[in-house]
């Protein structure tokens, strides 16, 4: 549970955008949407997961009228800290989305503080790619997916660059550098 305020976590999660995921090029689609202000931070201060998942699809309603931004992050200070938790959360919000009618617009990328790929050791340094300073789910419009990838070459390669990076970068730099986001002004 967090005791942080939810600019704070908003501070730590933009810190952590900006000195991992776009220095480092993880997304090559993150630097323009960061500078143009396309992304919303919505901190979930509510510890029940049938609330969480009742914003989940709240929000989806509310983005796939509101043109304002391109991709958001809901935050989960609070209710899914325990990986396999998160794990199962993640499943029924992917199905949630589906049910509700939203995968054709919508799709969700998943980030938890300690995320491990399936079959891969937890001091994997490539387990970082999807590790963040916080429990989120990225919500990410279809088009702009389809917009992105029609204007990068070869996006398979995107995963197998980014596993190479973070094994050649190494598990110790990388915890410290997630643990340097966690501190701002």
């Amino acid at each position: 549970m967090s005791n942080q305020s939810s600019s704070t976590i908003i501070k730590q999660t933009e810190k952590w955008i900006d000195s991992f995921i776009i220095h480092y090029n993880i997304c090559p689609f993150a630097k323009q949407v960061v500078d143009n202000q396309r992304i919303d931070y919505q901190v979930v201060s509510n510890p029940e997961i049938e609330d969480c998942l009742i914003y989940l699809i709240e929000y989806l309603i509310k983005l796939d009228t509101d043109k304002n931004f391109e991709t958001a992050l809901l935050i989960f200070p609070e209710s899914v800290g325990d990986f396999d938790g998160y794990l199962e959360f993640l499943a029924i919000a992917n199905q949630l989305i589906e049910d509700q009618g939203f995968d054709q617009d919508f799709q969700l990328a998943s980030f938890h503080p300690d995320y491990c790929f399936e079959g891969e050791d937890e001091d994997d340094p490539a387990n970082f790619t999807n590790r963040a300073p916080w429990p989120m789910l990225h919500l990410i419009r279809q088009a702009s997916i389809e917009k992105g990838l029609a204007f990068y070459p070869n996006p398979q390669q995107i995963p197998k660059d980014n596993i190479k990076l973070t094994r050649e970068l190494g598990f110790e730099f990388l915890q410290k550098l997630r643990e340097s986001c966690m501190r701002v002004d």
